[in-house]
């Protein structure tokens, strides 16, 4: 026992002496220590203005999300007070009828205006009506609901509005639902035997 210990000791010594060889001493003047104590104060000056900015810059993400949020939260705050009139005056038609006034033709003259109040509104906040009867079938702005044979009218015409479609800032919000006319019967049977014909 007593020569493994006196072998660890010997081991335990040459390790440090190893380590002590390792070690470099370097020698700096005092001007070379001067300026690597400048040079260090400047790394830890920068170190903290980084830190600083991360700082600003995650302040910033979070006040711009947050405004975001409030944004969207109350982007249609405008249109929702200006149609808070509307609902008044419809509010007041309503109540007109209620009290059971015999006089119909000033309260269709009432709603009438409300109507053309609210047009008015959605127009000024980028809202158009789709244009479609006449006009041929265009899938992009108009839905075909109904199909029905129509005399003197070009194929795939717009013979009749169902629903208004309406266009917001010229994107399509709603398409308008419309009947479409179609060629009658007989005229499609004629036609498809002159195109038989044609390619005998």
């Amino acid at each position: 026992m007593d020569k493994s210990a006196e072998h660890k000791k010997q081991e335990e010594k040459k390790e440090k002496q190893e380590l002590k060889a390792q070690k470099k001493i370097v020698t700096l003047t005092e001007e070379e220590y001067a300026q690597l104590k400048q040079e260090a104060e400047k790394s830890q000056e920068y170190q903290d203005r980084v830190l600083r900015l991360q700082a600003d810059f995650d302040n910033i993400r979070k006040r711009l999300e947050r405004e975001k949020q409030e944004f969207v939260r109350f982007a249609n705050e405008g249109l929702i007070v200006d149609l808070l009139n509307i609902v008044d005056d419809l509010e007041r038609s309503v109540e007109l009828a209620q009290g059971k006034h015999e006089d119909f033709s000033a309260f269709l003259k009432g709603i009438e205006m409300i109507l053309a109040h609210l047009y008015d509104l959605l127009k000024k906040n980028g809202l158009s009506a789709i244009e479609a009867k006449g006009k041929i079938f265009d899938p992009e702005y108009h839905e075909a609901l109904l199909k029905s044979e129509a005399d003197g009218v070009a194929d795939n015409t717009v013979i009749e509005e169902l629903q208004k479609g309406y266009l917001l800032n010229s994107r399509v919000i709603r398409t308008a639902k419309v009947k479409v006319s179609q060629k009658p019967q007989s005229e499609a049977g004629e036609s498809k035997e002159q195109e038989t014909k044609e390619q005998k």
